[in-house]
C-alpha cells in the first residue's frame, strides 16, 4: 500500500460558535489516500481543538509509523481499523481517517457502495437538519432565510436560550433541534427543558457536561424532551454508560475512530434500546458521504459539513433540501477535486 495525506483548511460561511465562548472561522482538515493494487480510498478527519488533536500531531503521528502502515497486509478494513488503533491509541482522528479511508478502498475493491456492503436499503432515510450557530437572533434569523430548509439544530447555552428558540420558532414551523454543547447546569437544564416543551423541540443534545453523566438519569426521568449523549459518548465503551441518563446517542465518526467502531456502536445501542443520530464535526464532502451510507440505521442524521463551509474537497453527495443523494460509485461514491495533484 501507499498513503497520501493533507491538510486543507476550509472557510466557514459564517463564524460558528457553540457554548463556553468557543468560535471557529475555519475548519482544518486532514485528508489520507490509501493506494492498492490501482485503487484509491480516501478518508478524513477534521482538527477540533478542544480536543487537542490538531492537523499537526495527525500528520506527525502518520509519518512516525507510516511504513508500518503501508506494510499492512490488506484484506478488510475492520482488521486494517483495528491495526491502525493499536499504533494510536490516543489519536482517534487519525485512525478515523484511514479506517474511512480503508473501507472507501474496500467498497471500490468489492464493486459496492458502502451501505450495501452492510446489508442496508436506501430508504427510509432521516432528514439532515442545518446547524445554526450561538450568535445574536437577527443574524440568526439572517442565516434560517439564507438557508430555508426543513429541520434545524440550533446551538445554545447562554443566558438568551429561551429568548432565542422564542425568535426562532415565531419565524418558522420546522422542527428545532437544540445542541448545549454541555453548556447547562442540572438546575438550568430542569428549568429550560420546561420551558422549552412548548416550542417543538425535537431532541436536545448534550444538556450536561461530561463529566455529569452521573446527574443525567434524574434529568431524563423528568424531561418531556429526548436527551441525546454527544460529549458523554465518544467510543464504543461509552454506549453502555449512556443507557441509563439519555434516550439515545450521537456517534461522530472522528471521535470513534471510524467507520468500524461506529457499526458496533449503532449494534449495542439498538441492544439497549437507545435512538441512533450520527453527527458531523463540520466535515467535507468526503466525511459527510461516509455518515450518509449509515442513513438507513439511523433515526437522526446531523451532515451539514458541507453547507456550512465555504468550497468543498469532493463531487459525489449532493443535500437538497435535508436529503441526502449519494452517486452510485463503489466505496463513499466521491470523487476528489484534487486527485489530479496525487503522485
Amino acid at each position: 500500500m501507499k498513503i497520501n495525506y493533507w491538510h486543507f483548511e476550509l472557510p466557514f460561511q459564517y463564524p460558528f460558535s457553540i457554548s463556553g465562548g468557543r468560535t471557529k472561522t475555519h475548519q482544518p482538515s486532514l485528508v489520507v489516500c490509501i493506494e492498492h493494487q490501482g485503487l484509491k480510498g480516501f478518508g478524513e478527519a477534521p482538527a477540533i481543538l478542544y480536543y487537542n488533536i490538531p492537523v499537526e500531531k495527525m500528520i506527525a503521528d502518520l509519518t512516525d509509523r507510516l511504513k508500518e502502515l503501508e506494510s499492512f497486509d490488506f484484506r478488510h478494513p475492520e482488521t486494517f481499523g483495528a491495526f491502525a488503533f493499536s499504533l494510536f491509541p490516543e489519536n482517534s482522528f487519525l485512525v478515523c481517517a484511514l479506517d474511512m479511508a480503508a473501507w472507501d478502498l474496500f467498497g471500490k475493491q468489492q464493486q459496492k457502495p458502502l451501505f450495501q456492503l452492510w446489508n442496508t436499503e436506501w430508504k427510509n432515510l432521516p432528514l439532515s437538519d442545518y446547524t445554526l450557530g450561538i450568535d445574536e437572533i437577527p443574524v440568526m434569523l439572517h442565516k434560517m432565510d439564507e438557508h430555508p430548509w426543513p429541520i434545524y439544530k440550533v446551538k445554545l447555552g447562554n443566558k438568551k436560550d429561551i429568548e432565542i428558540i422564542q425568535a426562532l420558532r415565531a419565524h418558522t414551523n420546522a422542527p428545532l433541534r437544540i445542541d448545549v454543547n454541555g453548556g447547562w447546569t442540572l438546575t438550568e437544564a430542569k428549568e429550560k427543558i420546561q420551558e422549552l416543551s412548548i416550542y417543538g423541540i425535537e431532541l436536545i443534545e448534550q444538556p450536561l457536561s461530561k463529566d455529569e453523566r452521573h446527574l443525567m438519569p434524574q434529568l431524563k426521568a423528568q424531561s418531556t424532551i429526548p436527551l441525546i449523549a454527544d460529549e458523554s459518548c465518544v467510543r464504543e465503551e461509552d454506549v453502555e454508560k449512556c443507557a441509563d441518563g439519555f434516550h439515545g446517542i450521537n456517534i461522530k465518526l472522528t471521535k470513534c475512530g471510524g467507520i468500524s467502531p461506529a457499526l458496533r456502536m449503532i449494534k449495542t445501542a439498538r441492544k439497549l434500546g437507545l435512538k441512533v443520530m450520527i453527527g458531523n464535526m463540520n466535515e467535507s464532502s468526503i466525511g459527510t458521504s461516509a455518515i450518509a451510507h449509515f442513513l438507513p440505521q439511523l433515526d437522526f442524521v446531523d451532515m451539514d459539513g458541507p453547507l456550512l463551509l465555504v468550497g468543498d474537497l469532493a463531487l459525489g453527495l449532493e443535500l437538497q433540501n435535508g436529503i441526502a443523494k449519494l452517486s452510485n460509485q463503489p466505496g463513499l461514491g466521491i470523487l476528489p477535486t484534487f486527485e489530479m495533484t496525487i503522485a
